[in-house]
């Protein structure tokens, strides 16, 4: 089913993303990850590439096996990195021929080791390129694409950030997934500036339950979000207590997600990093609290 149809049932949608795992362990743990989220009902998962698109082949399958072996709606992540028109029109038509219906468009992170991103010859260098290519290629994917309630890192304003989100909903995005952000101001500031900007496709939070405070503070300095800092404080405070951290991002993350549906955000989209407890937790208090 294509989101845009997911989201028009007219309750909030809950959904989650994974990446695909490089060991074999890895691939066992995601399975038992993904068999105990599937219980709860997710209204679709994502799959991400790898760093620099190195899993692109990993990722159409596991969206494959998720669509076909699990029964949940699966999107496939594409990314510009280190690919060509011709290698991104084979996975199309990968995706395509697996049944897949829906794909997030992203320019994607330079590869590690490099620090500006660089267009592969004869390919892209702008999300909005890559949902332009898409579309006339008369692909019939429901599109998706990426916002960032505090503007994308190598933005010099949200001015410019926000002109770049329209040129990827004018290409063909019909929703978009928000980077993660940890104060919901973030958020319905985005919302506000994207509707006076003539945006009106539907905007889902993404949202990351906290789950180490070493690596929450890395992944933050990495896409440039902020931590507020009476949150900096307790995780600093319990920065090797691993329950309390825990703890700490299960209640951040419900008191966000709740706060974020209540506030008329359509879904939340939950970044597990391969993991269902926290989750699981979270999701759990919600419907319970809000009877979702």
């Amino acid at each position: 089913m294509r989101i845009t149809e997911i989201l028009k049932a007219g309750y909030p949608s809950f959904s989650f993303e994974f990446f695909p795992p490089k060991t074999p362990e890895g691939e066992a743990d995601l399975w038992a990850a993904l068999q105990d989220l599937k219980e709860l009902r997710p209204s679709f998962v994502s799959v991400t590439y790898g760093a620099g698109g190195s899993t692109r082949q990993k990722t159409v399958e596991l969206t494959r096996r998720i669509k076909h072996e699990l029964q949940i709606e699966a999107m496939a992540h594409l990314t510009c990195v280190g690919a060509g028109q011709a290698e991104l029109r084979g996975v199309l038509e990968e995706l395509k021929g697996s049944g897949i219906e829906n794909v997030l468009a992203l320019r994607g992170d330079p590869p590690k080791g490099q620090n500006k991103f660089e267009a592969t010859e004869g390919g892209f260098r702008y999300a909005s390129e890559l949902t332009e290519f898409v579309k006339a290629g008369g692909w019939d994917f429901c599109l998706g694409g990426a916002a960032y309630p505090e503007g994308h890192l190598e933005c010099a304003s949200k001015y410019q950030d926000l002109h770049h989100l329209k040129r990827k909903v004018d290409a063909g995005a019909q929703f978009l997934i928000t980077q993660l952000f940890f104060d919901n101001r973030y958020y319905f500031d985005l919302v506000d500036r994207a509707r006076s900007a003539g945006i009106h496709v539907p905007i889902l939070a993404g949202l990351m339950p906290i789950q180490s405070a070493e690596q929450v503070k890395r992944f933050t300095k990495m896409c440039g979000v902020s931590i507020p800092n009476a949150l900096l404080d307790r995780l600093d405070r319990h920065a090797h207590e691993p329950e309390r951290i825990h703890e700490l991002g299960v209640v951040h993350a419900t008191i966000q997600a709740l706060g974020l549906i209540q506030g008329g955000a359509p879904g939340v989209h939950f970044f597990t990093l391969n993991k269902s407890t926290a989750t699981r937790e979270i999701l759990a208090a919600l419907r319970m609290n809000a009877r979702l």
